[in-house]
């Protein structure tokens, strides 16, 4: 059967797809509100909202996924949905920034909570191995578009009206995902493998402390957030007062990366038939530690030009998806089938970890002390997370460098776990 013949994933993945699209217009909105209340401090805001939100994704999403099968979980994506749409709405009223801290706390403990579950309903939908490694796939394609076509989709609304408007439409993409969840008929939960909450909110990430590759893809999240950071955090500042362009400018300077991210994951599935997870991982990150480079040359050089920025953060974008896209194979490949949620639930935890540290960064450092500075600190990450990468990730990574997975869950056979890289 067709992986989009399955009614119920149809339904799931269309939410998915619709609320993925309302964020990113509440993200490119986001910044400009903080630019419009704080102008050349409008980074510090934008960086203290986003680490709000990587505070919330790590403290609450594994604690979401190791309560994940004692919920009704369709009632429970639809309160999310809902409680995300209502916070949104109010985003637009906000006159201090202290009011954006407080509602982005509740927009993205929401979202912390949603992404773990709806990854937990995914496989008591789609039953088929394959089915199911294509679902992931094109859940991380929708990740991908999303990161493409939200920043242009808001540099043209932009054209013809005020960006406190892209609020609204962030606010209908929720209440549009809720009602396609009120229309999936969601099975019950699996048991989990592990009996106490905190066993289940631990499992996934002793999993990854204790598994050679895993411990790799810690470091690669590193890498990610020290590039993405930039692009993230500082493209609303850098633009308007560096470059002196508009609000739809920024808007078409993150296409620019998310154009990037498309065309290196359109170009994957082929590569990866070829050559191993691994090589195009470590492949991304030397190329975001070479566009975090670049960016810090350019800026410490003088050569601010639009032409160069927009080049580098497509290159940036390159790099991302060739980190982050082959993520969800390796992990599958290292877990037992019913530890999956887990380590999903651990990598979305641990790699906004690595966001939680470097958005702070890339804000308050960037706002106080200049790009340059900042930009050189999170090259030096960059730098560490990719050498990390390299010694932590063994060259010869087959089953044996795999750690056994709890004996409370089956095992995978060999010949599943030699597939991983």
């Amino acid at each position: 059967m067709s992986l989009f013949a399955i009614r119920d994933y149809r339904h799931l993945f269309s939410a998915q797809v619709i609320a993925l699209f309302g964020t990113g217009l509440a993200t490119v909105a986001l910044g400009l509100l903080a630019y419009d209340l704080a102008g050349p401090r409008a980074g510090v805001v934008l960086g203290t909202a986003l680490t709000v939100k990587m505070v919330m994704y790590v403290v609450i999403a594994p604690l979401a996924a190791a309560y994940v099968d004692r919920l009704p979980r369709r009632a429970f994506l639809v309160f999310l949905d809902v409680v995300r749409a209502a916070v949104v709405l109010a985003l637009p009223f906000v006159t201090e920034v202290w009011q954006i801290y407080v509602l982005i706390g509740l927009l993205q403990a929401g979202s912390a909570a949603f992404t773990p579950t709806f990854q937990a309903v995914i496989p008591d939908i789609v039953t088929d191995e394959s089915d199911y490694t294509r679902a992931l796939s094109a859940s991380q394609v929708a990740y991908t578009m999303e990161s493409l076509l939200s920043p242009v989709l808001a540099a043209v609304a932009l054209a013809f009206m005020s960006f406190n408007l892209l609020f609204l439409g962030t606010s209908a993409g929720f209440a549009v995902s809720a009602l396609l969840v009120l229309s999936t008929r969601i099975p019950d939960a699996r048991p989990n493998a592990h009996a106490k909450a905190w066993d289940r909110a631990a499992a996934g990430i002793r999993t990854f402390l204790r598994t050679p590759r895993l411990r790799g893809v810690m470091a690669l999240n590193l890498v990610v957030a020290a590039a993405g950071s930039i692009v993230v955090v500082n493209t609303v500042n850098y633009v308007r007062d560096v470059l002196g362009g508009s609000q739809s400018d920024v808007a078409w300077m993150l296409a620019a990366s998310g154009g990037g991210t498309l065309l290196a994951a359109l170009a994957l599935p082929r590569i990866l038939d070829r050559i191993t997870a691994r090589t195009v991982m470590l492949t991304g990150a030397g190329v975001l530690l070479g566009g975090t480079i670049t960016a810090v040359g350019l800026m410490a050089a003088g050569l601010t030009t639009w032409t160069g920025t927009a080049i580098n953060w497509t290159v940036i974008g390159i790099g991302m998806a060739l980190v982050v896209t082959p993520t969800g194979k390796v992990l599958r490949a290292s877990v037992a089938p019913n530890a999956i949620p887990e380590a999903f639930a651990a990598q979305f935890s641990l790699s906004h970890l690595a966001w939680l540290i470097t958005y702070p960064i890339a804000g308050w450092l960037g706002t106080n002390a200049g790009f340059a500075l900042a930009w050189s600190v999170l090259a030096a990450l960059a730098g560490a997370g990719t050498v990390g990468a390299l010694l932590l990730w063994p060259r010869h990574d087959g089953p044996r460098a795999v750690t056994e997975p709890d004996t409370t869950a089956p095992r995978l056979d060999r010949s599943t776990l030699s597939k991983a890289a």
